[in-house]
């Protein structure tokens, strides 16, 4: 399948040739010719399925440059998914003539040059935070009313991150005729008031991951019973010599924490969380992409809103509170199938958090570090499917196996099976009675 079935305009073909993008993804094949013909979508898909380009393809493909209006509104949750789109569009744009004009707007930057430009010049294309867009807008200096298309990016996290109301007020002063995409990687319950207040018959499209994720991790689990779990990820960083490595932690006290250990063992560590100021965090998000930086330490802000090439590794120092987050956070790895390590150091108080992460279809393989190596170790289920291997019997049975299995004699031995295959006998006869009285409920409840 080539992208070429989509019939671009050829400044796009141009555009994905320098992107080496030749086949479409499963978002893009199924709905580009959807958004092509102006129908409003809800796209649901996971992280990293490609869903940046699904919209603003065939967008870009119908904008009129030599209209000095503006003609799509995009919004995104956090600064850094905002810039990522505008790179994504710029990259597009670049190949346009006459010339697309792309703007980002976001906290953070300066207000009053963007004020000053919009007064003599509107862009076609407005990315940014519904903070900022919003802000804008009620400086009567961006004129939105002209828009034929709104994107909302990363929906669920927009209504996480208390943004929902802003991007309300955002969509009651576009046009009624508008084509509306909501793309989100979840579909809350409390987003529908919105979607429904907004979106009539809008094509819902779930775009389910082939695997939760990616076939080219490996994915290790590592027990902190007993140890320090900084100098771990020390060992663990410098043992497994990373190209270019992600830790993860849940609060931005735990990752100055870890910032701070290992820097002071001499590692050149960036960090990434809500309070470093905006203009630092672009600073230190441009030396990570230069690769200046080996090892980056950050709060889950990064696990959705920052898209970093090249990561080899990722360590979850704590399990997420919110295990959506950790199939993000994994995601920052093996990208477009390149092989990733994604580690997750665990104590005993996460088995449960453990096994729901393997409910979602994640497998772990156990490791730990001997000799200044990472090598295999037991699985931590080991002794639990022992036991789940044995026959369930009572106690009594227990007894007459284990006096079957001596030597005695052969009449002896029958009766004791006999006692086995009336035990398991009447314990059938049970279940059976069981299920028809449960569906005899169940039968006299629906009637009634």
């Amino acid at each position: 399948m080539s992208f070429k079935r989509f019939a671009f305009q050829p400044f796009i073909y141009e555009a994905l040739a320098e992107k080496n993008f030749t086949e479409p993804r499963e978002v893009q094949e199924k709905l580009i010719p959807v958004i092509k013909k102006g129908r409003s979508v809800v796209g649901q898909s996971q992280t990293g399925s490609g869903k940046t380009h699904t919209f603003l393809l065939p967008l870009m493909d119908k904008i009129n440059p030599e209209k000095d209006e503006v003609q799509i509104v995009i919004t995104a949750p956090s600064r850094e998914l905002a810039t990522q789109i505008y790179q994504a569009a710029k990259q597009i744009a670049q190949f346009s003539s006459p010339e697309i004009r792309v703007t980002n707007f976001v906290g953070g930057t300066d207000k009053q040059r963007q004020l000053d430009r919009l007064s003599y010049q509107q862009p076609h294309i407005v990315i940014g935070t519904p903070g900022r867009i919003l802000d804008m807008m009620n400086e009567r200096a961006l004129a939105v009313h002209t828009a034929f298309a709104f994107v909302v990016d990363e929906a669920d996290m927009t209504l996480d991150m208390g943004f929902l109301a802003e991007v309300d007020q955002i969509a009651g002063r576009l046009p009624e005729k508008l084509q509306m995409l909501v793309f989100s990687a979840t579909i809350p319950e409390k987003l529908r008031p919105f979607l429904k207040k907004y979106m009539e018959n809008p094509l819902i499209e779930e775009i389910k991951a082939k695997a939760v994720i990616s076939e080219s991790i490996d994915n290790w689990l590592v027990s902190t019973k007993g140890k320090n779990t900084n100098a771990l990820i020390y060992d663990l960083l410098t043992v497994g010599h990373p190209y270019l490595a992600i830790v993860f932690a849940n609060t931005k006290t735990r990752v100055d924490e870890i910032t701070d250990y290992l820097r002071e063992q001499g590692l050149k560590v960036a960090k990434i969380h809500g309070d470093i100021q905006p203009r630092e965090r672009k600073r230190v998000m441009r030396q990570v992409q230069n690769l200046e930086y080996q090892y980056v330490v950050a709060t889950d802000l990064a696990a959705r809103g920052i898209d970093i090439e090249g990561v080899s590794h990722v360590i979850n120092a704590e399990i997420p509170e919110d295990l959506d987050f950790f199939i993000h956070r994994v995601g920052r790895t093996g990208r477009n199938q390149l092989p990733g390590t994604a580690i997750t150091l665990y104590e005993p108080s996460d088995e449960q958090a453990i096994n729901a992460i393997e409910d979602l279809g994640v497998t772990f393989k156990p490791k730990e570090i001997k000799n200044n190596e990472i090598v295999d170790t037991y699985d931590r289920n080991r002794r639990k499917k022992r036991e789940k291997s044995r026959d369930e019997l009572d106690p009594t049975m227990i007894g007459l196996v284990k006096k079957k299995k001596k030597k005695i004699k052969p009449g002896y031995k029958k009766k004791i099976q006999w006692e086995i295959d009336k035990s398991n006998k009447a314990k059938r006869k049970i279940e059976r009675r069981q299920q028809t009285r449960t569906a005899r409920k169940h039968k006299k409840n629906s009637n009634s």
